[in-house]
This record gives structure tokens, sequence and C-alpha cells, in this order.
């Protein structure tokens, strides 16, 4: 069992939600919430959900862990006053559906929130509750088609392939997550609650793949800032995939001294000798060639033997492991990302992701699997600290005005999360390196800034620092002193080498919250290699689960694990959803920080969040392994064509009454009880319709089914516009505005995001220099002069002259 984390043991939720919100309240009871789940006499709807294991449903096993359970009635009256009680004593009140769980006490989340004045409540829908969707249903293979992410998935050509089921709902459940965290931080500071009018929808447009965000650095380095591309997956093999003796290993050459070993690898090829070849953007041109190449080399050493050569010869490589494989690698034993568990008192053991969150060295998630029914008392924990007070900066209303962080963070996953406090009102202080610039300050010829970089980092300051300097170090030291939280994500072991360790940063300034991510994390085998998304993905097993399992119209796992080819090249997962997941250690951090004398340390590993996402499908695997009794999800997604070139849409048959509906809509008696024959007789009857019509004629029957969208139909979107997720943005280095997010949710009381323009590197030097460390001008210069610090006015000036 693990020690339990007290980040958030101020913290009360009553959860009185379904399926759809299930994963917030495990997400904030794994870092110490008491999260009190209430369900009707006849135990919630979700408990039913497949697959289930020895009867018992993995997906509420899982997302119900380490909560109470408690049964109220709503057409008690008794009950009904006990649970205002509860309510009255809740910080947070998460709920979701329709009806949702607080209806059958004749109330709901937005009347609770105004009875209520201290109270978060988060209603989590499939659209949201207002907007011409409102009555909309989905499943993961619709938020996948109308968040463009189903759009960059499968091959260039043909019927593209749905991403692993699962990961679109936990990607939401950790927006909504991060949304309850902030609304609660606000009421810290301000006194007063919120309610959360929460679109799963919008939450996966927003994180697990952004069209309008930050992209992964091989994108930056050939897109022109204005380029909206509508086209299907044109560089599968900028990240190949390729095979070799016992398998496949996928590579990830980003930059110029990582091409110089590939190539040295390869015994310095003639053919790729010009200098031009360490740009990626040579290589992707010539990739056809070069892969060949590569895979030739390949083709008779196996996978275990690739990857040590490739590591020591600083070559990022990842064998493409099976999930069985990844659950029983050692790394995974060694770190504690696995627990050892059984889904109920007396049923099997399995092995069972722990959860994503390692606080102070330790893992900080799975303690007891979901209780049976009833199984505690409608009562509130009687040993809850009370929460301690931030207390309002004055003339402010953002939660995080006042807080400053160090920004370290670099490409997506460390760009990311400093923008996420930067939007609410924290002081971020990008510290950039003039040796060695962030990834995503890649841009074409000519361009002064990516579009990646203009709307990953606005709202921050850019401090031009060389950390290896003397000098240097000793500015960085004072800025620690100063700051409330240090965000990184390097390679374990940089900050130590640079003369920043724990201990060291711990003994600067002890109220130092400090937030990394790395690959693997900090310990294990596993944790030195050299970790990027797609290198996380191959070797978690995710690669191997987003496969086409209807290539042939047979099951890949039954004609061979690799017999269908791989498709998730271009997508940036889990990069997105891993900057959320620190967001919310390092917030909870922050507020166990107002009642104790010293801060945490979080460490997020990108490939347990991976891991976790999955984690229904990776703990069924794991028991159809050991032979115990499974019954498994028979609902059907699939993509189906429309009228058009190229288009496409994703339509779930759940239940045998969805397919009766489905037989209404096309007009038959019956549709074929196979899957091979209901998907073709479904695309005789879309594949003249345009997609539009088709979702729009089947949501009105109550069928899930959307759209796939490409990035220019989102911002055309109706349901969007009508909840204005987005805004524009101006930059002046950009001759027209930028589309961007404007807030994580639509809270009452949050102001939008202010959308002050990304720094150019170094850019506020001077000014943080002079206005946060009291430096004068004259020392300013001196280390200017000296490279110790840069500043773009300098360096403009510079190039000026020369």
């Amino acid at each position: 069992m693990l020690d339990t984390c007290q980040l958030l043991a101020s913290l009360r939720v009553l959860d009185v939600g379904g399926a759809a919100s299930d994963g917030v309240g495990r997400l904030l009871a794994d870092l110490g919430a008491d999260v009190l789940k209430i369900e009707p006499s006849g135990g919630s709807v979700a408990r039913q959900a497949l697959p289930s294991v020895d009867g018992v449903s993995v997906p509420f096993a899982l997302d119900n862990a380490n909560k109470r359970c408690a049964v109220l009635d709503g057409a008690d009256a008794a009950d009904c006053v006990r649970f205002f009680e509860l309510v009255a004593g809740a910080d947070v009140v998460v709920d979701s559906g329709r009806p949702s769980g607080a209806e059958a006490f004749g109330t709901s989340c937005a009347d609770l929130a105004d009875r209520f004045d201290h109270l978060v409540t988060l209603l989590v829908t499939d659209f949201g509750a207002t907007g011409p969707y409102s009555s909309w249903v989905a499943t993961d293979a619709v938020l996948y088609a109308m968040s463009t992410a189903l759009s960059r998935s499968g091959p260039t050509l043909g019927r593209p392939v749905l991403p692993p089921s699962g990961i679109a709902s936990a990607t939401a459940a950790v927006q909504a997550t991060w949304a309850v965290l902030v609304a609660y931080q606000h009421r810290l500071r301000y006194g007063r609650g919120d309610y959360i009018d929460f679109s799963r929808f919008e939450a996966v447009v927003q994180s697990l793949d952004p069209p309008f965000g930050s992209e992964g650095q091989a994108a930056v380095g050939h897109k022109a800032s204005h380029q909206l591309w509508r086209g299907r997956p044109r560089n599968q093999q900028i990240y190949p995939t390729l095979p070799c003796r016992d398998g496949h290993v996928r590579l990830c050459l980003l930059s110029a001294r990582q091409w110089r070993g590939m190539r040295a690898w390869l015994g310095e090829p003639e053919q790729f000798s010009d200098p031009k070849f360490e740009t990626i953007a040579a290589r992707y041109s010539a990739s056809k060639d070069l892969n060949a190449l590569i895979a030739a080399a390949f083709a008779d050493q196996t996978m275990d033997d690739l990857v040590a050569e490739g590591q020591a010869r600083g070559v990022p490589i990842a064998a493409v492991l099976t999930p069985a494989d990844a659950l029983r690698s050692e790394h995974f034993r060694a770190v504690g990302a696995l627990t050892t568990t059984s889904l109920t008192t007396t049923g099997s053991a399995l092995s069972v992701p722990t959860g994503p969150f390692v606080v102070d060295g330790e893992h900080a998630g799975l303690r007891w699997p979901a209780p049976q029914l009833a199984s505690h008392c409608a009562e509130w924990s009687s040993d809850r600290p009370e929460p301690a007070d931030a207390g309002p900066v004055a003339g402010t209303s953002r939660p995080f005005d006042g807080l400053r962080i160090i920004d370290l963070g670099v490409i997506v996953a460390g760009g990311e999360l400093g923008r996420l406090f930067a939007d609410l009102g924290a002081d971020v202080i990008k510290v950039e390196s003039a040796a060695y610039p962030d990834g995503l300050r890649q841009t074409p010829a000519g361009q002064p800034m990516s579009r990646s970089w203009a709307l990953t980092h606005r709202n921050e300051r850019s401090l031009g620092l060389d950390l290896r300097h003397s000098d240097g170090a000793a500015i960085f030291r004072r800025l620690v002193a100063t700051s409330d939280a240090l965000f990184a994500n390097f390679k374990p072991g940089t900050l130590a080498s640079l003369g920043f360790s724990h201990d060291e940063l711990r003994a600067l300034n002890p109220r130092l919250v400090v937030a990394e991510s790395s690959a693997f994390g900090e310990g294990g085998p596993w944790s030195t290699r050299m970790g990027y998304g797609p290198l996380v993905r191959a070797t978690t097993g995710v690669s191997g689960l987003w496969t086409d399992p209807h290539a042939g119209d047979t099951d890949a796992t039954a004609s061979g694990f690799y017999a269908t080819g791989f498709y998730d090249a271009t997508t940036i997962f889990p990069d997105h959803v891993a900057a959320k997941i620190t967001a919310i250690a390092a917030l909870a951090a922050l507020i166990a920080r107002e009642s104790e004398s010293t801060a945490a340390r979080v460490h997020i590993p990108q490939a347990e969040v991976a891991v976790n996402q999955l984690a229904a499908a990776y703990v069924t695997d794991d028991a159809r392994g050991r032979g115990l009794a499974l019954s498994a999800d028979d609902a059907l997604h699939t993509v189906l064509p429309c009228a058009g070139d190229d288009e496409w849409c994703a339509v779930s048959v759940t239940s045998t009454a969805v397919r009766g509906v489905l037989a209404t809509v096309l007009g038959v008696h019956e549709l074929p009880a196979d899957g091979a024959g209901l998907r073709e007789a479904l695309s005789v009857w879309t594949s003249v319709r345009d997609k539009a019509e088709v979702t729009r004629v089947l949501q009105e029957a109550g069928v899930p089914a959307g759209p796939m969208y490409r990035a220019p139909e989102v911002l055309a979107d109706p349901q969007l516009r009508s909840r204005a997720l987005y805004t524009e943005m101006v930059h002046p280095l950009f001759d027209v505005p930028m589309p961007t997010e404007t807030n994580p949710a639509p809270f009452r009381r949050i102001p939008d995001a202010d959308l002050r323009p990304a720094p150019l590197p170094g850019e506020q030097t001077r000014q943080i220099c002079r206005d946060v460390l009291g430096m004068a001008d004259d020392e300013i210069d001196g280390l200017i002069a000296t490279e110790v610090l840069f500043s773009s006015v300098e360096m403009a000036d510079t190039r000026s002259t020369s």
C-alpha cells in the first residue's frame, strides 16, 4: 500500500456524477482529497460498464479508486436533507450526465453554486449545457473525429484510423480536474466558488492534440505560420517505425547532434553527407531513401541490441512493445508504476497502473479500488485540516496573481505548463539559453517566430541567461530565492548537474514548489534514455494499440500484432495531457504549501501518463493473459465515408437499442450482425450524404456520431463558436491574428486569459533584472557584454551593425 498523499487533504469533494466525471474525483483523491461518491440505492449505472473482470467493471473500479462510496435515495426526504448537509460541508461538487446525479435531489450544479457561495460545482457533459449540440451524445470515437485527432491518424490515403479508445475520455477528465482546482484556488484567494459548465468536446479539442496551440518541433520546422493544412497525414515517416529481427523500433531524430550519431551508425553514407541533412526539413524531404537505408541496417538486429546501440550513440530510439510487454517490463515494476491488486476484496490479483503523480519521490496513486456499494456512511471525515487561505493580491482577480514562476520547460510538455499558469495571472519568467534554444523557437527561414511559440508562450516574460556560467548561476539563485515555483522537463539529473539539486533549491527557498516531468521518470532502468513523445508511445505499448483493427476485416491481434502498421506518428500525445497533469500536481503543491513550512516536489513521468490514460485497456489485457473471466465491450466504433473528397464521419453502435435506431434510420428491418457487414451497410448510407447531414440525422435519433474535422473546420463549428472557445490573438510579428483558446473552461468568476504577445528571446531581460532582482543598469550592461545575460534588443542591434 502507498503512503497517502496529503497535498489536497483539506479538500472535500462530493461526487454525484457518473462515468463521464468519475475520473475527476479519482485524480483529486490520488492527491489526498476526501472524495465521497454518492450513488442511488441500485448503484451507479457505471458499475455495469464493460469491460468487466470477474463481473466487476474495470473502468468503474479504476476511476473510483481511493474514494468512499455511500448511498442516498433522492426519493427519501431524510436522504435529501442529508444530501444538502453534505453539500454545505463540501468544497467541490462533481456531477455529470443527463439526468445528472444532482437532479435526483431536485437540484443542479448551477443551483448549488447559487445557494452555496463557497462551493465550486462542475457539471460534465459531452458538449456542454448550452449551444446547438447540447443534447448530442459522444463517445471517444466521436471526440476523436470532431477534435481533428482522427484527421491526423491513419494512412495518407484511405480510411482514417481511430486512436485507442479511452484516451479522449481520460484527457477530458484531466482538463476538468485542472478547471476544478483552478476554481478552488480562486475561492481560496477571493472567498467565492464557481460553476463550471464543462464540455468534454471542448476539453479534447484543447488538450489531446490541439489544432491551435503547441506543436511538435518537427512540425514547426517546416510549416509556415499562416498555413492551416487540410490534407491527411503526410509525415508518418518523420518518426519512422522500422522492422527488425524480433519486432519493430522507432526513431525520433530531431537535433543535428542526433543526426550525426545516426549518420556515423550508418557508416557515413556519401548520399547523406551534405550538411543540409542536419535540418529536419531536409531529412523529411529525403525520408523515403533515408528510412530505407536505416531499415536495411536494422533488419537483422534485435530490438534490445538496437536500443542499446542507439542510446550509446546518442540516437533517440525505442522498441515498439506490446501493452503486455510494457506491463511486464522491469522498469515499470522497479519504479512502482504498477500496483498488484484485485478489483474487489475477493477477486483475482491484477497489474494495475498506480497513477501518474510522483510526489517527493513517492507515487501518489492507487490505494484501494472502488469500494462496493454502500461501503461507507454518508458523512465527511472529521479530521480534515482547515484549508489555508493564500489571500488575494490587491486590485487583482485571477487565481495566480502574485505568484512568480521560473519556467525552464521546453518544447510542448514544458512550454504548455508555463502558459497554463501565465494565462491565469502568474508572472512566468521563461529562462532561455542562447546556446540551447527551445525547440519551439525553430522556424522557417525569414520568419522571426514560430506560430507554436506565439501560442504557447503568450503572457510570459523571457530572461536570457547562461546557467552554465558561474555568474549566471548566481543570478539564477537570486531568482529562485524570490519565486514560488520552478518548472522543468529536462532529462533527469540535468538540474543537479547545473548545481541545482533539489536539496540546493530547497536550501535557497524552502517554499519553492518544484514541478518536473520527463519521459520515463527520475529512476528505474529507462530513466536515462532520451525520450520524446513518439518513443514514449512505442515503449509503453500505445503505438501498438494505435493500429487499424479493421484492416482486412480481421482483428489485429488475431493476424499478428504488427500486421496492420502504426498510425500514431503525427500526434503529439501524451505531451499536452502530461503538461495538464503536471499543472494539477503543481497547483496541489502550491495549495498545500500555504499550511506547510516547506513545499513539495512533484515529478510526472510521461510514460506513466500514457499508460494511465489507457489503464482500462492495460488491465483488461492483463486479465486476458491470466485467463480470468472477462466480458469485453462489444460496442462498434467505426469511421465511415461521406460525400465529398476524403470526407468521413465516426459512428458508435453502443447497444442493441442503438442498432435498432440505426435500422430505422436506414429504412431496413434489421442490420447485419457482424461488424464488417454492419460497417458496409452504414457506409452505403453515409457515402452519399454530407458528413454534417449524417451527424445531424444520427444525433437527432440519439446515435453517437460526429464529422471528421480538420483544423479550419474547428473554427467554424457552431457549438464551439456559440461557447466562444476561441478568440483572436494579435502578435506584432504576425500579419494576421491567430486563433487561440480563451480559458480552460467556462468560469463564472475567472476572467478570460490575457493575450500579451509571446516574447522574443531575452526580450524582458533588462526589465526582470531591474524589477525582480534589483540590479543596476551598469551591472546588467556588463553581464550582457560577457554573454552571461542576453537580450533580444542587443542581439538585434548587433546583427544590424554587422
